[in-house]
């Protein structure tokens, strides 16, 4: 893999021509839109401003495009959907996440399908494909967050069925969603201890209440609390079997873990390309800033750790691609990106000066949301468990 800001992917046509038409949309159309909507990274804004993104991906076979065929997607590898994801997160554009199925759409469902039911399908599943309706994951607690197991929100059978109450938190998605994927604690252990199942639960069922969730240091309106006070769910809402929950929500956390890191890295190319602009064009004693040797410096750093960290990520995305598992290397990809792309949007804070502080700014976004992956979908030293018990395996 060269070093670049600018892949163009001349080497898998199918992959150039989605790129390419990518980058159009999100500078342009989707540019225009958040523009006409006066949309910042911390505007409050409705289901309503979302349905035409997803309707307008779709029309243009973004939405859902790593969906196998059937399922209307083009059955990207993960090595392409990854591209994709990278161009997404090297985007500006507030709504650039509802682009690809982010935000409660088909990239939240494209793994459960092989759990759900024929009636699941065609109620749940396929709208989202469709941008029809969205869901969120809710699974995560005020005190269950890498302890999932001490989730207390419990499902205690009802006839066929069962009732729900707890707490959820950081639905993400939640603001806008029909239905959230749900796990929830069995009142009744099994044979070798607590059981944890998977429901499908309409938001507007009685019991059920969405509240606005913390808003993260990004500054974004898009999580929600999901209150259960004794919220009844139907055997038909069941998703997989009793017992199955964690491993539906956690049992693609390879594929998951190695998916989130290309956004993070677009993010980082992003931040160097700023950077490189304004060490071009930022005047500094009748010179560009750039020809500081301090500035030249930082500034073969940050692309150096970008390289090292979009060539492992990318490697690992192959190997899933062959067939195999990297379990190890996942958790290496999501602490590498993690701390080097935050160490480049650090810098680009630094090279910018007053410019770099300034609230509201592109740096100042890119510097929060960086900030933020260290901490989500597994912290940093989550990930070095991990790495760990590899290392110390006999």
């Amino acid at each position: 893999m060269t070093f670049t800001l600018n892949p163009t992917h001349d080497h898998n046509p199918r992959l150039h021509d989605l790129v390419a038409r990518l980058r159009v949309y999100l500078d342009g159309e989707l540019a225009d839109y958040e523009r006409e909507l006066g949309l910042t990274a911390e505007s409050v804004y409705t289901r309503e401003t979302l349905e035409p993104v997803w309707r307008r991906s779709r029309e243009l076979g973004f939405y859902g495009v790593s969906l196998p065929a059937d399922l209307g997607g083009a059955g990207l590898s993960f090595t392409e959907l990854a591209a994709l994801k990278e161009e997404v997160g090297a985007s500006p554009r507030v709504l650039s996440t509802s682009v690809l199925g982010d935000m409660g759409g088909p990239l939240r469902v494209g793994s459960i399908f092989q759990y759900a039911t024929e009636y699941q399908i065609e109620k749940y599943l396929l709208p989202v494909t469709r941008g029809e309706r969205a869901c969120c994951f809710s699974l995560t607690e005020n005190d269950a967050g890498s302890d999932v197991r001490g989730m207390l929100t419990t499902a205690t059978p009802d006839g066929d069925g069962w009732r729900l109450t707890g707490h959820k938190v950081f639905s993400t998605a939640g603001p806008f969603a029909d239905f959230s994927i749900l796990i929830a604690k069995m009142a009744d252990d099994g044979d070798d201890g607590p059981r944890y199942s998977a429901f499908l639960v309409d938001l507007d069922t009685p019991g059920c209440t969405v509240q606005q969730g913390e808003t993260p240091m990004s500054g974004q309106h898009i999580e929600a609390d999901i209150v259960l006070d004794d919220c009844y769910v139907g055997p038909e809402q069941l998703l997989g079997e009793v017992g199955q929950g964690l491993k539906i929500g956690l049992g693609r956390v390879t594929v998951n873990r190695l998916l989130h890191c290309p956004t993070a890295l677009g993010g980082a190319r992003r931040a160097l390309e700023l950077s490189l602009d304004y060490a071009r064009t930022r005047q500094v004693h009748g010179a560009p800033l750039g020809m500081l040797q301090s500035i030249q410096h930082r500034l073969a750093d940050m692309a150096t750790d970008f390289y090292a960290a979009r060539s492992m990520t990318y490697d690992a995305l192959a190997a899933l691609d062959r067939g195999e598992r990297p379990r190890t290397e996942a958790f290496m990809c999501k602490l590498f990106v993690a701390e080097k792309a935050f160490a480049i949007a650090d810098a680009t804070v630094q090279i910018h000066g007053k410019s770099g502080v300034v609230r509201g700014s592109e740096v100042e976004s890119l510097f929060q949301r960086l900030r933020m992956f260290r901490i989500l979908t597994g912290s940093s030293e989550i990930q070095k468990n991990g790495i760990a018990r590899f290392l110390l395996l006999p």
